[in-house]
């Protein structure tokens, strides 16, 4: 349950909103600086009809927000998901922004999205959608502009599409135009597991400045997509952590003495669900979050840990590949009760770290190995974290605020220089 005040704030531009508010008077931001970070710069609402495969037109509804773009292009995934609002781009935007400033990337934040439900969706209405939102939004896109990538319910097949249309549109090839691209197409080594892989960097980070042992420590994993299965695998093989549970949206497992990372992909992927799989006892969703581990990595939706349950977590770290998915109210509670948060856009900006990695690799037309691409990534996300760790204990505050400060004034700092306050 949501206290009443979370149930006000809960439209998520308005959580960002707050979140930079916060930072903003920390930072003694001047008001027109605060201002202008309250609001995307631009946005784009499309209306795009397609043809059905029964022969029908249908009419989607799809937006594009380009938050921010003073440190350089916007940069941002593209949803596909019948519950998509402008607000939720909009917030996403701005996470976005504060994203690529906290890991010194020189991008802006942007986000798009399309309210359908692709499961519902052939793969020929799929890449018709694709190439329709890429007809509209291509106007505003580019290399220099704003770079798109796949998020909820796309994937690199998508990508491929939306490049191969705004190549038509332009008459040549801009391979880094999307990122997120199946590797024929320009796409990175490395791309798949970065969120988890950048998420495990930053926990590792913690681990040395609590002074806490990692290898053997028990995990939690709400959520079991790309970023949660991921954490699983690395989470053993880089750090020895030893995985007790796992859920997705029909439920989860708890095993006491570990569950193993490749059977339980293999259940999942015959089964489409982690419940059910043999050995482990089933556990609900909310109740794994309130499990006694070192280590618990939210890795689903969005508002999952909140003034009514954050005083129940036991979690030492919550690493949040989700985003969002603690509530302003209860990041003051872990804050009291000591929980180390390495909050979402620090945690999970992996992703966006190796799509700016593929837009270097496409600029110059070189592409570097897999190795390589770890140990850049590495070196950005520790960098970031110890950023952010020293700014939380300098001014004593929780790391979510600490992040926002990084981040904010980094932003705030390229604008003045411009001259735009």
């Amino acid at each position: 349950m949501l206290t009443a005040k979370e149930h006000e704030v809960l439209n998520p531009f308005e959580v960002a909103q707050a979140q930079l508010d916060e930072a903003a008077e920390m930072l003694g931001l001047d008001p027109a600086t605060h201002e202008l970070l309250r609001w995307p710069l631009r946005e784009l609402h499309v209306t795009l009809p397609v043809k059905m495969d029964d022969g029908s037109t249908r009419v989607f509804h799809g937006f594009r927000v380009q938050y921010n773009d003073a440190r350089g292009p916007t940069k941002g995934g593209i949803r596909f998901h019948p519950d998509e609002t402008i607000d939720t781009v909009r917030a996403l935007a701005a996470w976005m922004t504060w994203k690529c400033a906290v890991v010194d990337i020189p991008l802006g934040g942007g986000k798009g999205g399309v309210i359908c439900d692709p499961r519902e969706m052939s793969q020929a209405e799929l890449e018709r959608l694709s190439r329709a939102y890429i007809r509209q939004v291509g106007r505003i896109i580019g290399l220099e502009k704003d770079v798109p990538a796949p998020d909820v319910y796309t994937n690199p097949q998508i990508m491929a599409w939306m490049m191969d249309e705004y190549a038509f549109q332009k008459g040549f090839n801009e391979f880094g135009v999307i990122t997120g691209k199946p590797l024929p197409l320009g796409g990175s080594a490395g791309r798949g597991d970065a969120t988890a892989r950048g998420g495990i960097y930053t926990l590792r980070e913690a681990g040395k400045v609590l002074g806490m042992e990692l290898q053997g420590a028990t995990a939690a994993i709400q959520g079991y997509g790309n970023a949660g299965s991921f954490a699983h695998k690395l989470g053993v093989e880089l750090l020895g952590l030893k995985v007790v549970a796992v859920s997705d949206s029909r439920g989860g497992i708890y095993n006491p003495d570990g569950l193993d990372y490749e059977a339980v992909l293999d259940h999942k992927r015959k089964t489409r669900s982690v419940v059910g799989f043999p050995g482990a006892q089933e556990i609900t969703n909310e109740e794994l979050l309130e499990l006694e581990v070192d280590v618990l990595f939210p890795s689903a939706l969005e508002n999952v840990i909140t003034a009514e349950n954050a005083g129940r977590i036991k979690a030492k770290i919550v690493a949040e590949l989700a985003n969002g998915p603690t509530t302003p109210e209860a990041d003051k509670i872990l804050f009291e009760k000591g929980v180390y948060v390495i909050p979402d856009f620090l945690c999970n900006a992996g992703g966006v770290t190796v799509s700016y990695f593929e837009m270097v690799q496409n600029a110059y037309d070189y592409y570097w190995d897999e190795d390589m691409v770890h140990q850049r990534l590495d070196k950005k996300m520790t960098a970031a974290f110890h950023a952010v760790h020293k700014m939380a204990q300098d001014n004593n505050v929780h790391n979510r605020l600490a992040a926002y400060m990084v981040a904010v004034a980094r932003v705030a700092e390229a604008m003045q220089l411009r001259g735009w306050v």
